[in-house]
C-alpha cells in the first residue's frame, strides 16, 4: 500500500504542476532578435510562429537533399540554422506499469523512476554539420525483476555536403532495460536529447538498417547499435549514385535471448525526373550472424524506389522488389527462400498538425527470439498543436514476426506485438517542459507465454508516464 500511496501522491503532484499557469508562457522564442554570438539566446533556428500557417513555415525551411535510396528516413526539410549551439538538460520520468517487464512474473502495479542528463549539440559549418542527441542516467524500480540500473541513448550524425558529393556518418546506440519498441511512450523519455524547439534535427535510420526489437517479451537489458557510412556522388544534374555500409548489433545481458550481428551493403542509382519527384534502383545485401549459433543468413534485395518531396509539406517514399534469403543451416529442409520485400514512408504537414506513417515488409534479424524472421512493421505518429502552449500526440505501432520457414505440416511460430498510446505536453516557462502519456503494450501469438505455473498466448501491459525536463538557455558556440 505504501508504494500505491506514493504513486498516487506523485501523479497528483505532477498533474498540479502540469496545470499551473506561468506568466512566462507568453514569451515566444521566435520573438527575440538575434544577439551577439557570445550572449545569444533563442532563436537559434529560424522557426515561424504557428499561427502564420504552413506557408510561412515552408519559407523558413531548407529542402531535404538526402538521397532517395539512402539509409535515412526522408524528411520535410530542415530549419535554417543561425548559430551552432549546445543545450544540457536534466530529466525525470515516472513510469507506472500494470505488471512486471518479465511476463513470467506477476507482480502487479509497479513504478520505475528514470533520472537522466540530456545533451543536444549542433555544430554547423559552411559545408558540413555535426549533430548529436544524448540521454543517459539511472532507473530505480519497485519491480523486483527489473530492480535498479542504468540506461543510455545516443543519436549522432556528421554530414559533409560538397558540390558533387555528399558523405554521411551516422550512429544510433541504446542500452535499455527493455525493448526499444514502445520505450518511453509519447514522452521525452522515448528520444535522446532535449525536446521542443531546441531539439537538434537528426533524421533517423530507416527501420531496415536498425536491429529489430519488436518482440515485447524478450528478457533483460540489451545493447543495440547501428553505425552507417554513406557516400553519394552526382554524375550529372539529375543522376547520382549512392553507396552505403551499415553494421548493427543487438546483444542481451541476460541469457535466454538470441544475440545477432548484421552487416549491410547497399548500392543504387537516384534520378530526378522533376524538381519534386525522384526514382531509383537499389540493391541491398544483408548478412545476419548469431554468436554461438551456427546459423547465418545472406539476404539479397533488389527494389525500385519512388519518392516525392514538397518542402515543409510532404515527404513520400515507396519501394518494392524481390528478396532471396540463403541459409547456412537448412530451415525446414530448405537452404533458400524467395519472396518479396517492400517499404513505404509518408510524412505530411497540415497547418497545425503533422502525420508520419511507415511500413516495412521483409527479413529481419529475429528481434532476440528467432535466428531471422519475416517481419511486417507499421508505425504511425500524429502530432497536433492544440493551443498556443498545449501539444498532443497519438502513436501506434504494430509488428508481426514469423519464423522464416518451418517443417512440412507445421505452423511456424509467430508473435504479434502492438503499442498504442497518446500524450499531452506543454512548456513551463522558457527552460522547462512537462508531458503526460498513456500507453498499452499488447502481444499475442501461437507461442505460449508462461507466468508462474500458468501459460497463455497473450500479454498486456498498461503504462502511465509523467516526464519533467529542465534545460539551460542554449549555449552558443559561434
Amino acid at each position: 500500500m505504501k508504494g500505491l500511496e506514493k504513486l498516487t501522491f506523485g501523479i497528483l503532484f505532477m498533474t498540479a504542476a502540469f496545470l499551473w499557469p506561468s506568466p512566462l508562457l507568453a514569451q515566444q522564442e521566435g520573438g527575440e532578435k538575434p544577439k551577439p554570438a557570445a550572449r545569444l539566446y533563442p532563436p537559434l533556428l529560424d522557426i515561424a510562429d504557428n499561427q502564420q500557417g504552413a506557408d510561412a513555415v515552408t519559407q523558413t525551411m531548407q529542402p531535404d537533399n538526402l538521397p532517395l535510396i539512402g539509409v535515412q528516413n526522408p524528411t520535410l526539410g530542415t530549419q535554417e540554422v543561425r548559430h551552432s549551439y549546445w543545450v544540457p538538460a536534466i530529466e525525470y520520468t515516472n513510469d507506472a506499469r500494470s505488471n512486471s517487464l518479465n511476463p513470467a512474473a506477476n507482480s502487479g502495479w509497479n513504478t520505475t523512476s528514470f533520472v537522466s542528463a540530456d545533451v543536444s549539440w549542433l555544430e554547423d559549418w559552411s559545408h558540413s554539420r555535426l549533430s548529436a542527441n544524448y540521454s543517459g542516467g539511472g532507473f530505480f524500480s519497485t519491480d523486483p525483476i527489473l530492480g535498479n540500473g542504468q540506461y543510455h541513448q545516443l543519436s549522432s550524425a556528421f554530414e559533409i555536403d560538397r558540390r558533387k558529393w555528399q558523405m554521411l556518418f551516422v550512429d544510433q546506440f541504446s542500452y535499455l532495460p527493455q525493448t526499444a519498441f514502445g520505450f518511453g511512450g509519447a514522452t521525452g523519455l522515448a528520444m535522446p536529447g532535449v525536446t521542443g524547439t531546441l531539439a537538434v534535427p537528426l533524421p533517423g535510420l530507416q527501420s531496415a538498417y536498425v536491429p529489430s526489437q519488436t518482440i515485447l517479451t524478450t528478457n533483460g537489458s540489451r545493447y543495440s547499435d547501428a553505425s552507417a557510412v554513406q557516400l553519394t556522388y552526382a554524375l550529372n544534374p539529375r543522376g547520382s549514385i549512392t553507396l552505403a555500409g551499415v553494421y548493427g548489433t543487438l546483444h542481451f545481458v541476460d541469457s535466454g535471448n538470441v544475440n545477432n550481428n548484421t552487416e549491410i551493403l547497399n548500392v543504387g542509382y537516384n534520378y530526378a525526373i522533376s524538381r519534386k519527384d525522384t526514382v531509383g534502383l537499389i540493391y541491398v545485401f544483408s548478412a545476419y550472424h548469431y554468436p554461438g549459433n551456427p546459423q547465418a543468413i545472406g539476404d539479397h534485395v533488389g527494389q525500385f524506389v519512388y519518392g516525392r518531396k514538397v518542402t515543409g509539406k510532404l515527404a513520400l517514399k515507396l519501394a518494392g522488389g524481390p528478396e532471396v534469403a540463403e541459409f547456412r543451416v537448412a530451415i525446414g529442409g530448405s537452404t533458400q527462400k524467395i519472396g518479396g520485400s517492400g517499404n513505404a514512408t509518408l510524412t505530411y504537414a497540415f497547418v497545425r498538425s503533422s502525420l508520419a506513417v511507415s511500413y516495412t515488409h521483409g527479413l529481419s534479424g529475429g528481434s532476440g527470439v528467432f535466428t531471422g524472421s519475416n517481419i511486417d512493421l507499421v508505425s504511425t505518429t500524429w502530432n497536433r498543436q492544440l493551443t498556443q502552449i498545449w501539444n498532443g500526440s497519438v502513436k501506434f505501432g504494430y509488428a508481426k514476426n514469423r519464423q522464416i520457414l518451418s517443417g512440412s505440416g507445421l505452423t511456424p511460430p509467430n508473435y504479434d506485438a502492438s503499442v498504442a498510446g497518446a500524450g499531452l505536453s506543454r512548456p513551463l516557462g522558457r527552460t522547462a517542459s512537462l508531458s503526460l502519456a498513456y500507453q498499452a503494450q499488447i502481444q499475442g501469438g501461437n507461442v505460449p507465454i508462461c507466468r508462474n505455473l500458468t501459460c497463455a498466448t497473450n500479454y498486456t501491459v498498461h503504462e502511465v508516464f509523467v516526464t519533467f525536463q529542465w534545460h539551460t538557455r542554449p549555449l552558443v558556440l559561434r
